[in-house]
């Protein structure tokens, strides 16, 4: 049973749909990658999946639970986090109290886990006193992840999570993603960089006009001539 569904999904903002019969699916262990030129329904897609667009068709199911236009505080509840493209961080707290923040809902001692976060986010832990909104690109991304994972999620859903960093903070987000997903969480991406984000996907779908263009292995789509020429500048 996959860990997270939707099936033929149609939906958008106002009257207008944006979203048509889209399809995909994340198995445990995975992490899927969506990739496809801008306006393609990308990110809109994971907005629907948290609840936060008007869908006027198929479905959305998480273990095998219908979750369709669940609640987002419901949504999180059951154990889906994502990280928006922007405005993932309240600046003007600090790391710690932005940390804190994504724990709101925990009933448990979360201290164990704060110190994980900081084992998994190394350059955090001298800034834990700082704003994050003082913060460099990447080291936000850093603390909008972490933040997510203090829920310790069923699934992690990461909207652009490399877009605007440089190529050093580029790679370093996506070795913590593998690293993310080698502890148990599976993971769907939205990334423009479609090289490295297929490169390290167990597998990708193809958007294109809000709807379902292609799907394969990450490495097939890495190296099927068309989608080169498409989307990797190739």
């Amino acid at each position: 049973m996959p860990v997270l569904s939707i099936e033929n999904l149609s939906g958008g903002y106002g009257e207008v749909d944006i979203l048509h019969e889209i399809s995909l699916e994340i198995n445990t262990g995975e992490i899927v990658v969506v990739i496809g030129p801008n306006g393609a329904g990308k990110s809109t897609a994971m907005k629907a999946v948290f609840g936060l667009l008007r869908l006027s068709g198929g479905s959305v199911h998480l273990a095998g639970e219908e979750i369709t236009n669940m609640d987002p505080a419901q949504v999180v509840n059951k154990g889906v986090c994502y990280v928006p493209q922007t405005n993932n961080v309240f600046p003007t707290l600090t790391v710690q109290e932005n940390l804190e923040m994504g724990a709101y809902i925990r009933k448990d001692d979360f201290r164990p886990r704060l110190l994980e976060i900081y084992e998994m986010f190394p350059p955090l832990v001298e800034k834990k006193k700082q704003a994050a909104g003082e913060l460099s690109g990447g080291q936000r991304q850093m603390v909008a992840m972490g933040k997510a994972l203090m829920l310790e999620p069923t699934i992690l859903m990461l909207d652009e999570p490399t877009a605007g960093l440089s190529p050093i903070y580029r790679n370093e987000i996506f070795q913590i993603i593998r690293q993310i997903n080698a502890s148990g969480v599976p993971i769907l991406m939205v990334e423009q960089n479609a090289k490295q984000s297929l490169a390290i996907a167990n597998r990708g779908y193809v958007f294109v006009d809000g709807r379902n263009r292609t799907t394969g292995k990450g490495i097939d789509l890495l190296n099927d001539p068309e989608i080169a020429k498409m989307f990797l500048g190739g």
